[in-house]
């Protein structure tokens, strides 16, 4: 699912709010999930995840075609844990269709 699919199911199921609102809602949340990430917290949604930020040291990488050694600077990337309730409801087994006789 990308962004603007996530806007029109929500705006789908929210027929009192227009599309452009919803998405004026989506960017602002995930607007704030970046700036509190590149602030250095930690974001936890209940029943769905944390996200949080690593940072990766510099390195000495090699380039994959030349086998040439190239140099990594050190960065920082995001990181995401699921929740406990979106890993039970993912892993929930659907009910199988009885048999019919």
């Amino acid at each position: 699912m990308i962004k603007s699919e996530l806007v029109l199911k929500i705006a789908e199921q929210n027929p009192h709010l227009y599309q452009r609102d919803v998405e004026n809602m989506v960017n602002a949340i995930l607007d704030e999930i970046v700036d509190a990430l590149r602030r250095g917290d930690r974001v936890e949604l209940r029943g769905f995840g944390a996200f949080s930020v690593k940072q990766r040291e510099a390195r000495v990488g090699r380039n994959p075609r030349t086998g040439s050694k190239v140099a990594v600077a050190e960065k920082i990337v995001p990181y995401f844990k699921s929740g406990k309730e979106m890993r039970v409801r993912l892993n929930k087994v659907p009910a199988k269709p009885r048999a019919r006789s």
